[in-house]
């Protein structure tokens, strides 16, 4: 047997793993974040099924002082600290690594690096070959002929295996070992080395690649020129230093015989109490198979498991020996041919290799309805369902354009029908029509995956999908709001189990057509997809119940998606002159920005360039004495650097407006005429339900949500969406400051709902009342002032952050926030109980109860608790604000449909509702709006309601 051995650098994998689920953390339904052991698990399972190796060992770094750290004592002293959660996660690595039987290396006074440097050089003596597995650069120096770097896989990148050749080709050397001398005068930020001052990386390359080391470059010194000859010569002793720190010792005193790293057995009750523990059920069952048990209460309905008494159309095949990898040397798999069936705890070798199951290893019962009489009894056995899944086959994902290739259907664990459907628009008219009575049927629940798509095309097609539904992708939105959604995703974490990918039909490139896919390939591929989304649905309905969600989902969100479709089908009517007209306005204006902004420079500049800009305003004009800068050194000049400096300077001022303009212009006057359809004359936004945590549905393709209003020229924008007909007008419902309504409510502050009640001026009160003056003596600064704290109460704002957005100084602000909850106490123990809640719950939710958890709240971390308190503020009332406007879409759609009425809901755009109105309507409509929107939450406090009507958007509002 080959000599394979794999020595894993455990802190830089660990890290990997952490911070590639930054965006959305894997955690415990606890809130214990396990995103490093997941994905370090990941990374060793991966690594062992692929590539077999012979002896494997995790070497990790301790808090112990290295001999870098005496010489340099600056020596990697600039990174930050650790992460809390990762902190709280390495015990648990260790515990990980002892249930796989995988030797854990570690030395006071060594770095990981050194541990793995004077192992390889151990084993390249015993005729191994060697893998050091890291993303670490620094291993590139220890590459040779039995040595290899190896970089493990990342989503869908593949691992990367860098020998000889890639080392050099990457660098630009002639050996491995002149890694170290490029890092001596380049440095390396992340270990704090600082190589030489003004010496890059290609420069670095190119003069090592002429000297061969650093120091022949150091005694060759006087043959240089300029700045980089006076800073090597001014820093030889430091481009020394710099090459003994960036050189990894090969002589540890290690007690480790490379024969004890021989790869060994897991130990299977362990690893049980491990996933168990942390709640890894994909990655238990892929350890385990069928021996895996994750417990009574949070065991899925699983894939794997076998339907009895079926009728298998497709009988599962059985792994060859080829597939079945051995996870361990000694105990390989039989020949094909004596392969016998194997008990559950039998199948842990051979079903620990194996990732996800898929459909081959499944036994299931798929069927093609491409006959008029398999259509029939595939009608006849829909009417007989209380409830079915279906999921839609098209040629694109724009409802619009897309034509449908065909339906699959499933309403049992691994059985299910395809349907093909003809492009020819007659035949498959006549198809429809067969299939509509099913999907119109009131009675029986449709069950989908993103379902708002699928009756977006088939409502394209003439056919409107009625009865109560059930959206998968919404219910999981809400079970785990902080998680991702997708079929596959919720497949393989729930079920341990891959579906095909799509990739497998149309190319990686996603250029092909399923239009052209032979079906039974599609087939297999549709009614898998409706198979694994009705085993999600048996899954998470008992989950939205035992999470507060079954009302929310059932009366508000399942109802929402019909709306939706009709809204995205309706579109709004742009017009292409006016914002023609617009962007030549746009475009005059831009051109006289960049020359002023030039003027005020004294030079003339790239402003799209970050570089140039950063250099002008802070080299050549020196507007800062302390200039922020980012990672890679450049100055900062995003936006809340340059908002920080405009009020003091009027090229800080032109060049915000500058972007605001330029955005504007090529965001939406010169793109929006683009977007209108060739088959409507509309623009058709569309909806998602699913992404924002509060609730708030977003908009996209285009995002109509992002005009910006406050401007003139944003609302210049608007005058551009127009009526649908020539004698209509459009109609704008507007909720009135509703979220500082919703805190009054929540809050049950007297002040604030008195003076709601009273149909005072919010602003004007609360600056009464901060002020200690009568409302008529409130100037317009004092009403500035108090609107900013009202709003910013909502997303928890600081003395900082008001000092910051009113121009004062921080004790002022902190005396107008102090005041401010003086006067509003309700408001202030609203707050704090909310916290409170929050830190015992581990959650908040909205008046209908969504939910938003919140695994941060009780952080070490000040930055990250922070985080979390102003979350826990901001969500019960931006989310019930969101809850509230969609009630009111569901009924106002309601009412337009029931009434028969002509106008059409068109837009939702955060608080505003947008209508085509039939001038006919207006006073019916009016008053029916209103009342739907103001009723559709009941709060004790008035909730007002601003329409209007126009000839354009902007007339309206």
């Amino acid at each position: 047997m080959s000599k394979k051995l794999f020595l894993l650098d455990g802190m830089a994998l660990a890290y990997r793993a952490h911070f590639a689920f930054l965006q959305r953390p894997i955690r415990t339904s606890a809130g214990l974040n396990t995103s490093a052991l997941f994905g370090f698990a990941s990374t060793v399972l991966d690594l062992i099924e692929r590539e077999q190796p012979s002896h494997l060992a995790v070497a990790f770094d301790t808090p112990a002082p290295t001999a870098r750290h005496r010489e340099f004592p600056e020596y990697k002293a600039q990174r930050e600290a650790m992460p809390e959660d990762l902190v709280v996660a390495l015990p648990n690595l260790g515990r990980l690594c002892d249930a796989l039987r995988i030797p854990v290396l570690k030395l006071d006074g060594y770095e990981a690096d050194d541990i793995i440097g004077t192992l390889v050089t151990q084993a390249k003596a015993r005729d191994f070959v060697s893998y050091m597995v890291t993303p670490d650069k620094d291993f590139s120096q220890l590459v040779d002929e039995r040595t290899f770097l190896y970089k493990p896989s990342r989503g869908k990148d593949p691992a990367e295996i860098h020998g000889i050749p890639e080392i050099l080709a990457k660098w630009g050397i002639q050996r491995p070992e002149q890694v170290i001398d490029i890092l001596a005068l380049w440095g390396d930020a992340s270990d704090n080395i600082p190589g030489v001052p003004g010496v890059g990386e290609k420069t670095a390359s190119k003069l090592i690649q002429q000297y061969d080391n650093v120091e022949n470059l150091i005694a060759h010194a006087g043959e240089l020129k300029g700045k980089l000859k006076e800073s090597l010569e001014a820093n030889a002793e430091q481009a020394r230093l710099c090459r003994r720190l960036a050189t990894i010792q090969l002589d540890v005193p290690l007690n480790t015989e490379l024969d004890s790293l021989i790869r060994q057995e897991p130990n299977t009750s362990a690893l049980q109490e491990f996933c168990t523990e942390f709640e890894f059920n994909s990655l238990g069952k892929r350890l385990l198979g069928e021996a895996w048990k994750l417990g009574p209460s949070a065991a899925p309905a699983q894939i794997p498991s076998t339907p009895p008494a079926l009728s298998i159309t497709r009988q599962a095949a059985r792994p060859s020996a080829s597939d079945e990898l051995n996870l361990f040397p000694d105990t390989a798999p039989p020949p094909a041919e004596e392969v016998p069936a194997t008990s559950a705890s039998e199948t842990v070798a051979a079903v620990a290799t194996t990732r996800y199951l898929t459909l081959d290893q499944v036994p299931h019962t798929y069927h093609i309805a491409d006959t008029a009489e398999r259509r029939a009894e595939l009608m006849q056995q829909l009417r007989s369902q209380v409830a079915f899944c279906f999921d839609t086959e098209t040629t694109g994902l724009d409802p619009k354009e897309a034509r449908l290739v065909g339906i699959s259907f499933s309403w049992t664990p691994h059985t299910g029908w395809y349907l093909p459907i003809p492009l020819e628009a007659a035949a498959a008219r006549v198809i429809l029509e067969e299939i509509a009575p099913a999907l119109q049927d009131e009675r029986s629940e449709k069950v989908g995956h993103n379902l708002k798509f699928d009756l977006s095309i088939l409502l394209w097609h003439g056919v409107e999908v009625r009865g109560p539904l059930f959206d998968t992708m919404i219910a999981h939105s809400l079970v785990e709001p902080e998680m991702r959604h997708g079929m596959d995703y919720l497949a393989e974490r729930y079920f341990s189990y891959s579906p095909i990918p799509i990739s497998k039909l149309i190319g990686e490139d996603g250029k092909g057509n399923m239009a052209n896919v032979p079906i039974a390939d599609i087939a297999q591929y549709a009614t898998e997809d409706a198979d694994v989304t009705w085993q999600l649905r048996e899954l998470l309905g008992p989950r939205l119940n035992e999470k507060g969600q079954e009302s929310l989902f059932r009366n508000v969100e399942m109802p929402l998606i019909p709306v939706l479709v009709r809204m995205e089908k309706e579109g709004i009517r742009v017009d292409a002159n006016t914002l023609c007209d617009f962007s030549k306005l746009l475009a005059t204006q831009i051109e006289e920005q960049q020359k002023r902004i030039q003027e005020l420079a004294g030079v003339s500049f790239n402003l799209n360039s970050p570089k140039q800009l950063g250099e002008v305003l802070f080299d050549r004009m020196q507007i800062a004495e302390k200039p922020k800068k980012t990672k890679t050194g450049q100055y900062a000049t995003n936006e809340q650097t340059l908002q920080s400096l405009a009020p003091k300077h009027e090229i800080v001022r032109l060049i915000l407006e500058h972007r605001g303009v330029t955005k504007l212009k090529n965001t939406y006057a010169d793109a929006l005429p683009g977007l209108v359809s060739s088959k409507t004359g509309r623009i058709h936004t569309s909806y998602q339900q699913s992404l924002a945590v509060t609730g708030r549905l977003s908009s996209h393709d285009p995002n109509l949500q992002n005009i910006p209003i406050r401007t003139e020229l944003g609302q210049e924008i608007r005058k551009a969406f127009v009526p649908a007909h020539s004698d209509f007008q459009l109609l704008s419902a507007d909720y009135s400051q509703i979220e500082l309504r919703i805190i009054a409510a929540l809050s049950q502050d007297p002040g604030m709902l008195e003076a709601f009640a009273s149909g005072l001026d919010i602003h004007t009160a609360t600056a009464a009342r901060v002020y200690g003056v009568m409302p008529t003596l409130v100037s317009d600064e004092m009403r500035r002032n108090a609107k900013m704290v009202n709003f910013g109460i909502a997303y928890g704002i600081s003395a900082f952050g008001l000092s910051q957005r009113l121009s004062i100084p921080r004790s002022e602000a902190a005396e107008i926030i102090d005041n401010y909850f003086k006067q509003y106490a309700g408001i202030k123990r609203y707050i704090d109980d909310t916290l409170e809640f929050a830190r015992t719950h581990g959650y908040v939710q909205t008046v209908l109860g969504r939910r938003r958890y919140l695994p941060d709240i009780g952080s070490a971390n000040a930055a990250v608790r922070s985080s979390a308190e102003r979350n826990a503020i901001n969500m019960p009332i931006q989310g019930t604000a969101a809850d509230m406007i969609k009630v009111a879409m569901v009924r106002i759609d309601g009412e337009l449909r029931r009434r028969a009425l002509r106008t059409k809901m068109l837009l939702q755009i955060h608080d505003e509702l947008l209508f085509d109105l039939d001038p006919r309507e207006t006073e019916e409509v009016k008053s029916m709006v209103i009342h739907e929107m103001k009723t559709a939450l009941p709060l004790p406090v008035p909730i007002e309601v601003e329409v209007g009507v126009g000839a354009d958007w902007l007339e309206a509002h």
